[in-house]
């Protein structure tokens, strides 16, 4: 497996206090479908799988292709963190059924974000008459993964150091005459070359008017001299993710084009200055919303100034503008807008964006410390002029 596997000891230090919010709200057991929730849990990371956690064991379902990597799985997990894998025969919903009758739990939580309809119905049918019960839950195993373990930490540290090093040899090897997908490709290959996985998201080149695009696909638009161009792009390193962007001018940057520079770095700056224990994410947001309002950008400003990192590339703690938790009864936003704890990972990422125009986004990744905040990525966040771009 690429992914870096925590060690059994970090493993119990994370099914520990789960277990104990299941305790609290009268489980027995949880059943596990996030991918992701299950890499966390159990550091198995396949395309298939369940993990059913309860008091003394956590149990991996899985199918045959994975029968070797669950055993190594277990053979590592020791006595610090039990895991037992329980092997398909004919479906998945058959064998967890078997397998929850048989471990003698009544009140099983399952994830209602990461269940289908149809999968639920199954399940409720398959365990009629066995005393089982099914309740629904939000994210349980999400809330703790939020404020990272000193293991993740060290990985994001060096995935951000590497991501950087991509970003600085992308940036000056723009030149006028390369399509936007060919950047792309070029960038992901330097992704991989750097030791990551792969990329972590859709790499993002935009040239010209495309930089008005927040989510803009890389085409087979030509970059042209005065073009500003946008480069948003991440990997996933030993099974976790970081993000970066920032810009480039291919030629001397029209009037325009500075200033919205200027404006994003300046809420850039703000909104770093927001970062710290106890704060509230949306002040973060509001931080560096502030700062274009000011400047006749507020319009411009139309996503959310942050989004949590770690084995997804977008998870808690949302950094946007502030959702009173009442107005979304059991939505999940409950826990949207959180205070700030050291060890929380995000992205700071304003941006403006003038449709037929142009527009600029500057990120970087982040831990909140005891004091502040240590960034992630180091590059430059000068607007990177680039005069001699030969074609």
């Amino acid at each position: 497996m690429a992914d870096l596997l925590a060690p059994g000891a970090r493993l119990t230090e994370r099914l520990g206090p789960l277990r104990i919010r299941l305790a609290a709200d009268r489980l027995d057991a949880l059943l596990i479908t996030q991918p992701a929730n299950i890499f966390y849990l159990s550091n198995f990371k396949g395309s298939a799988g369940m993990l059913l956690v309860t008091p003394d064991d956590a149990c991996l379902v899985t199918d045959s292709r994975y029968a070797t990597v669950a055993q190594a799985l277990v053979a590592a997990s020791a006595a610090e963190a039990p895991l037992t894998v329980v092997q398909v025969e004919w479906s998945y919903e058959e064998t967890v059924c078997a397998v929850l009758t048989d471990v003698g739990v009544s009140r099983v939580g399952f994830e209602t974000a990461h269940m289908t309809v149809a999968r639920h119905d199954w399940l409720e049918r398959g365990l009629a008459g066995s005393g089982v019960t099914l309740r629904g839950t939000t994210g349980l195993v999400e809330s703790f993964r939020q404020v990272k373990d000193a293991d993740e930490l060290a990985t994001m540290r060096e995935a951000g150091g590497r991501i950087s090093l991509v970003m600085e040899q992308v940036l000056q090897r723009l030149r006028v005459g390369r399509t936007e997908r060919e950047v792309a490709a070029d960038i992901d290959w330097a992704i991989r070359g750097a030791g990551f996985d792969g990329p972590a998201f859709e790499t993002i080149v935009a040239g010209g008017p495309n930089t008005a695009l927040p989510h803009a696909r890389p085409g087979d638009r030509r970059l042209a001299p005065g073009d500003l161009v946008l480069l948003d792009f991440g990997g996933i390193y030993h099974g976790y993710c970081v993000d970066l962007t920032r810009m480039a001018s291919l030629g001397t940057p029209d009037p325009a084009a500075l200033a919205w520079h200027a404006a994003v770095r300046e809420a850039h700056a703000a909104a770093l200055a927001a970062v710290g224990p106890g704060v509230r994410a949306s002040a973060v947001d509001t931080a560096a919303r502030m700062v274009l309002e000011r400047r006749g950008l507020g319009a411009a400003f139309a996503h959310g100034t942050g989004h949590g990192l770690g084995v997804e590339v977008h998870e808690a703690p949302r950094v946007g503008k502030h959702r009173p938790a009442a107005a979304f009864p059991g939505s999940g936003d409950e826990v949207a807008d959180v205070r700030l704890e050291p060890g929380m990972v995000f992205t700071v990422e304003p941006g403006v964006y003038l449709p037929g125009h142009g527009g600029v986004r500057l990120e970087d990744d982040l831990v909140v410390t005891a004091d502040g905040y240590e960034l992630l990525t180091h590059v430059s966040l000068d607007l990177l002029v680039i005069d001699d771009a030969p074609v």
